[in-house]
């Protein structure tokens, strides 16, 4: 009996300095903001309110992985949120990338975000932003998404979110759609970033937010997943409007079907489980997070949304065809530079102009004409990173605005042509991701091996006029900077914004690009077997005869 009484007594301080462990006196500085899923400790920063690492779901992690995001039950007493919370486990960056960033340590359990909100703020717009990476890399820790000089110069409510990486995020398996009472499987990162967007409804007003006016962005994955929001019935009312930047609608596997190319979702997972010798799904759960990580990325693990007629019904080309995504307003664009930074995505060029022209014609047939006016061989250099740039970034930009217009939304289209001494000394103008700082305001919070913007009153104008147009945007559905040209919406005059040294309107960018590489995109769509990806110019498969337009 003293054993039990002990171990009993033992329990309830164990308990009880637990709570005082969450619940520490109020501090000066320390501002507590009392939302539905509990109270939250933060800091105060310059006239914001700051909340670090706030817990918005809870991943099933060990022998629970694989699973939908669970609730997190509402806690008692005050909690910290005062740091970020770990990354989401992926692996290590390539040593000297411009992207690498220094990361916290690593965990599984890791579906936090994080809030800065105005001192003032009362029904203020919201803008939730998604990282980049791929879909396997990337966290909302990353000091280049620090929310602090857009939600100061702003008043609006920034919050950054993190979500499972690739393949504890997107790995589907005959057995996992077994057990799910959707009888699917995968999509687990797209399931984060809408329980995100859920918490945001239920508990972004105690910060000072307006639940009814939030706005989804993000950057290359992050704008992927941005279309995949847009697309998911589960996403559906979660957000008014969306901002996608570099997003590329790409293919995408069927979860059971070999379509368009791709090993379906359920095999894919199968095949990766047999290559890292787990006999089973328990076999595979008992594996090291970490470990399994990289392993499956070394394995050949793709990672990518899957079709799954349930989270995403169908490709998105063919959800926005139909009209059936989120009709909201939506700003996107693509940068000048994307594939500079990106040449991985391109194939070598071609020795000489002659055989690069042979092979473009071999290639795409009638279309051959309407490619080499676009990407020429007098540079042929030149005309394989453009080709890549627009069958990806510069296509999806034009179609998203062009397909949202059709159905009625405001949309806005922009180029990002801005380069800067660093940069363009390095052969980097108009990089992929080159105008996050510009967008944030963070130019001194890149990575470390980012070529360094100069601190430049022009600078710091043109990251003046970048936040006023986004998060005016985010307020009301209209980009507009004060001092700054009106940037129409696409409309029938495909008017876009230049973001060069100063913003520059325009209309009709590219004649010619999107009619092309749409064209494409309709013809391997009809034909079936082959994706619509970065196989495009002297690495496309020969173009099968048909349609320019899609039906």
């Amino acid at each position: 009996m003293s054993q039990f009484l002990n171990g009993l007594l033992g329990s309830f301080f164990a308990m009880a300095f637990a709570v005082l462990a969450i619940a520490p006196a109020a501090r000066a500085g320390q501002p507590v903001v009392h939302a539905p899923a509990g109270a939250l400790r933060g800091v105060e920063q310059d006239g914001l309110r700051v909340f670090k690492g706030a817990p918005y779901a809870a991943a099933p992690v060990g022998d629970k992985r694989w699973k939908p995001p669970l609730e997190v039950p509402a806690w008692t007493g005050v909690r910290d949120a005062l740091d970020f919370g770990p990354p989401c486990y992926q692996p290590k960056p390539r040593a000297g990338s411009i992207y690498a960033s220094v990361l916290k340590p690593m965990s599984e359990d890791c579906l936090s975000l994080n809030v800065w909100a105005p001192d003032k703020a009362k029904k203020a717009p919201v803008f939730v932003w998604i990282h980049g990476g791929s879909l396997i890399g990337g966290s909302s820790s990353e000091s280049m998404y620090d929310g602090a000089a857009m939600a100061r110069r702003s008043g609006l409510v920034v919050v950054t979110i993190n979500y499972r990486l690739g393949v504890l995020g997107y790995m589907a398996h005959p057995e996992l759609s077994a057990e799910s009472p959707d009888r699917v499987s995968g999509n687990y990162g797209l399931l984060d970033q809408i329980a995100a967007l859920r918490w945001v409804q239920k508990n972004i007003a105690a910060f000072g937010g307006d639940p009814a006016n939030v706005t989804v962005a993000g950057e290359s994955a992050g704008a992927l997943s941005v279309m995949y929001l847009m697309a998911s019935p589960r996403a559906r009312g979660l957000f008014q409007r969306a901002i996608a930047q570099s997003a590329y609608m790409v293919s995408t596997p069927d979860l059971r079907e070999p379509r368009f190319g791709h090993v379906p979702a359920e095999a894919m997972g199968a095949a990766t489980a047999a290559k890292l010798g787990a006999k089973s799904l328990a076999e595979l759960r008992a594996m090291d997070a970490e470990a399994i990580t990289t392993a499956a990325l070394l394995a050949g693990f793709q990672t990518f949304g899957a079709v799954d007629g349930k989270i995403l019904p169908r490709q998105l080309v063919d959800t926005f065809d139909r009209g059936e995504q989120a009709r909201v307003p939506i700003l996107a664009g693509f940068n000048s530079g994307e594939i500079r930074s990106l040449r991985i995505l391109a194939p070598p060029p071609p020795a000489d102009a002659a055989t690069y022209e042979k092979e473009i014609r071999a290639r795409y047939g009638d279309l051959a004409d309407d490619f080499l006016k676009l990407y020429p061989s007098s540079d042929v250099p030149e005309s394989v990173l453009l080709t890549t740039r627009d069958a990806l970034y510069g296509w999806t930009a034009e179609r998203l605005v062009a397909k949202q217009t059709a159905v009625g939304a405001a949309s806005y289209l922009y180029l990002f042509d801005h380069g800067y001494p660093a940069a363009d000394a390095a052969g980097l103008h108009g990089f992929h991701a080159s105008e996050l700082p510009y967008v944030f305001g963070t130019p001194d919070k890149t990575p470390p091996a980012w070529p360094k913007s100069p601190d430049t009153p022009a600078e710091a104008k043109l990251s003046a006029a970048m936040i006023d147009y986004w998060t005016s945007f985010a307020r009301n559905g209209a980009p507009k900077a004060a001092g700054q040209p009106v940037w129409k919406p696409y409309g029938t005059e495909r008017a876009y914004l230049t973001f060069a040294d100063a913003p520059q309107p325009g209309v009709h960018l590219r004649p010619g690009m999107y009619e092309l590489n749409e064209a494409v995109m309709c013809r391997r769509r009809a034909r079936g077997d082959t994706p619509w990806n970065w196989n495009v110019g002297v690495v496309s498969p020969p173009l099968p005869a048909g349609v320019s337009q899609c039906r």
